[in-house]
């Protein structure tokens, strides 16, 4: 069992940048892959980046390419996601989630391990 919390959600105006963390306890952090998925009023939760057990790999949705960043610090047991550049539409309620598979894992079902939740609000 892995316990996850997300932090670091807020408003923010566009342009402008929020790096989210997601703390994990319970069974050893670096043995899981990771990703992180967001859900946006009336929408259905989508991918938005995952990463290897190791760190070394990450895999990002076309929508964030380029101004997202995935990472992972293993001796702290913590997960982030650096958002630049935020626009409206990056509005959601973003979601950490581990799986017991080592490698880039994209498929929301394929995770067993959820956090709760936090929210990112982007005014134009």
């Amino acid at each position: 069992q892995v316990q996850l919390v997300e932090s670091g959600g807020g408003l923010v105006q566009a342009g402008t940048s929020l790096r989210l963390s997601c703390a994990a306890s319970g069974r050893t952090f670096r043995v899981y892959a990771m990703g992180w998925f967001r859900q946006a009023p009336g929408k259905e939760r989508e991918f938005v980046a995952a990463i290897t057990w190791s760190g070394g790999t990450g895999y990002y949705a076309d929508s964030v390419k380029g101004r997202f960043t995935i990472s992972r610090d293993n001796a702290k047991n913590t997960l982030y996601l650096q958002m630049n550049s935020l626009k409206p539409e990056d509005a959601a309620v973003y979601y950490c989630a581990a799986t017991g598979s080592r490698g880039l894992v994209l498929l929301a079902s394929a995770y067993g391990y959820w956090g709760q939740g936090t929210q990112v609000t982007v005014s134009s």
